[in-house]
């Protein structure tokens, strides 16, 4: 069961994006076909899963009015990614994070931003949510062009204690080498610099208070030059107990 607040923004959604198109969209004539675009084009008809699959990931410069055809999904879109009913997430940049959505009146884009902040929450407090969590994190962080609003929300609880453990020593393998975990994000370098700065200090602190030990240590070493990275003692063993 959803939350209360996950369930109060995805009605909200509902409410705010009721009835909106994009009437002048033409199909891409290699990508698409009528009877799917037709579906940007009509407001309050149902749109199936896999339209709203596709056309959420197709790169802009296939609509005619990219910012309208996603009003147009963010309804269902919402619903689905909140429901965990998409095929897949956190593989490509989502539509959503293409379009300058904070310009928009302020009831719809407060309606989008709600969405995203009771999603994650959500997604924390589940132990085994639909999605990967570092997907979903991902996801709103991409769209929402900051990471630093859902690390610092990461809330308490065992599950979403459980959570943080797996991101942490997921986005270790990528960070440790100087690669970013999300190579699609809206400006790779800041997101991945926002990244490293939470993990070596609120989030090793939160692990070493959680009896990850090991694993605070390997995230405290982000903050170090990187020549100064490879020849910590920790790589010889020494603070591996520490």
């Amino acid at each position: 069961m959803p939350s209360t607040a996950l369930t109060a923004a995805l009605a909200d959604i509902d409410t705010v994006f009721n009835g909106f198109a994009s009437p002048r969209e033409t199909p891409c004539p290699q990508c698409h076909v009528d009877e799917e675009t037709a579906y940007l084009r009509t407001p309050y008809v149902p749109v199936p899963l896999k339209v709203v699959q596709f056309y959420l990931y197709e790169v802009p410069d296939h609509f005619d009015d990219h910012e309208a055809s996603m009003r147009r999904l963010l309804p269902p879109a919402a619903r689905a990614l909140a429901e965990g009913t998409l095929d897949v997430i956190g593989h490509l940049a989502i539509g959503l994070a293409r379009v300058d959505w904070r310009s928009w009146p302020p009831r719809q884009s407060a309606a989008l931003d709600v969405f995203l902040h009771a999603w994650w929450q959500d997604v924390l407090a589940t132990t085994d949510p639909p999605y990967a969590v570092e997907d979903v994190f991902d996801t709103c962080a991409t769209i929402a062009r900051s990471v630093a609003p859902f690390l610092d929300s990461w809330c308490d609880g065992p599950a979403a204690d459980a959570h943080l453990v797996a991101c942490a020593d997921s986005w270790l393998y990528d960070l440790l080498s100087d690669r970013s975990p999300f190579p699609w994000w809206y400006d790779e370098e800041a997101g991945t610099a926002e990244l490293r700065t939470w993990l070596s200090g609120p989030g090793a602190a939160r692990l070493r208070a959680l009896g990850e030990h090991d694993l605070a240590i390997r995230c405290e070493l982000l903050a170090l030059p990187e020549d100064e990275l490879w020849r910590h003692p920790y790589w010889s063993g020494a603070s591996a107990g520490d």
